[in-house]
């Protein structure tokens, strides 16, 4: 398949982050969102992120025009009949994202791929909900899409090779580096990292130490580039909790139980970064 038109569900954080990457590589871009603010409010992100770029001398103001006339918004699913490759990045819901999926195989041709940015959910349960389920598979972006190099490329049981070839020529395209893992809920990277978040949760909520002393300790002490609880912050503290309960059903394993405190604050609204307010405050 010459892949030439790539559509992206979702204007959030990720999707954003996906539809910039795929312009800037050359893709046509449709966005597709519920909410024409949305839409809007992700273009204006899009175009700030690509201003950052021009302001470190990494790109031109003449492809930043380009790339933002690659991205086309869209709040109706018809639009997406002539995209080759549908990248959902809707919120880490199984409900709805199998709505989201539905609509999409309704619309798309019976040989555009689809794939989910899931981070803990089933590739091969979320596949069985579209036609030609071959045609699934999990393309696991990570946050923020823009900088960070990997995306997991998750095969579901039916996913077919020639889905994973393109899928591994498409990362390649974008510039990043592409892991392939099994089907298995928090697929590579969220199965060790998840965890160990969940784990720093659990030594704050004891008073072992403070949250600034935790992130303090494990990036002097482990270098890490950020510490787990500001990193909870940065992904979300209802996003940590989607994937830990996630993990929790699919491995009936009391060692994926979510500490109360992230229960309890994600009750609160404390969701980090995005409310200004988590493990730490934000202006």
């Amino acid at each position: 398949m010459n892949l030439q038109n790539i559509g992206v569900i979702g204007a959030g954080t990720m999707g954003n982050g996906i539809a910039q990457v795929c312009a800037l590589a050359g893709f046509n871009v449709t966005l597709l969102d519920i909410s024409e603010s949305a839409l809007q409010k992700a273009v204006a992100t899009v175009s700030k992120n690509l201003d950052r770029q021009i302001a470190k001398e990494t790109l031109t103001q003449e492809q930043k025009l380009a790339a933002l006339d690659k991205i086309r918004t869209s709040t109706d699913y018809s639009n997406l009949q002539n995209v080759q490759l549908v990248i959902e990045a809707a919120t880490e819901n199984l409900e709805l994202k199998l709505r989201v999926l539905q609509q999409i195989a309704a619309q798309v041709s019976d040989h555009c791929v689809i794939a989910s940015n899931t981070s803990s959910l089933s590739i091969t349960q979320l596949a069985a909900s579209v036609s030609q389920p071959e045609r699934f598979i999990g393309l696991h972006f990570f946050n923020p899409v823009p900088v960070m190099g990997l995306i997991e490329v998750i095969r579901g049981l039916q996913t077919s090779d020639a889905t994973h070839a393109l899928a591994l020529d498409m990362a390649t395209t974008l510039g990043k580096t592409a892991i392939t893992a099994g089907n298995r809920p928090g697929f590579v990277v969220n199965r060790i990292l998840v965890p160990m978040i969940n784990e720093a949760i659990l030594v704050f909520q004891e008073g072992l130490a403070s949250a600034e002393d935790i992130d303090a300790g494990m990036r002097l002490g482990c270098n890490q580039p950020i510490g787990p609880l500001a990193l909870a912050d940065l992904i979300g503290l209802d996003t940590v909790l989607a994937i830990l309960e996630a993990f929790y059903d699919g491995f009936n394993d009391s060692k994926y139980r979510p500490a109360p405190l992230l229960k309890e604050m994600v009750a609160a609204g404390y969701l980090g970064r995005k409310t200004g307010r988590g493990f730490h405050a934000y202006a």
